[in-house]
């Protein structure tokens, strides 16, 4: 099981640095679309680590929500409201989609999805140097 922990973590590193790029040079309507992309990918990585570390620890979740709020009792995560956020932010792009509600979107992905999927980023970062599952 911990090779699919690292592995996630592999694919969700990989697509924290592509977001956080975009999210820094994005300028136009075709960077800003690009970037919610990167969003959702990472998005669906993130949560896809939680699941598969927290069932590493016999912890089965089936679903973001679910693992959000594992996540942040089991210290994955500091603002399980963020969290929560992206949930709806990410439901909204995928199914409601509109401009304004897609630029509104993206200054929070950078402003404040990014910070907390870097932050998520380090603590299992460090849980998995330190062996911790």
């Amino acid at each position: 099981m911990r090779e699919r922990v690292e592995k996630f973590f592999n694919d969700f590193a990989k697509a924290f640095e592509n977001l956080k790029k975009a999210t820094e040079v994005a300028k136009d309507d075709l960077d800003i679309d690009g970037t919610i992309k990167r969003f959702e990918l990472c998005y669906e990585l993130a949560w896809k680590l939680m699941k598969e570390y927290l069932a590493d620890l016999g912890i089965i979740v089936k679903s973001p929500r679910e693992a959000f709020k594992q996540a942040f009792i089991n210290d994955l995560i500091e603002n399980e409201e963020v969290w929560l956020k992206m949930i709806e932010d990410r439901n909204l792009l995928v199914h409601t989609y509109t401009h304004e509600q897609s630029r509104d979107i993206f200054h929070r992905i950078k402003d404040e999805h990014v910070g907390e999927l870097g932050e998520f980023y380090k603590s299992i970062q460090q849980k998995i140097e330190n062996d911790e599952f």
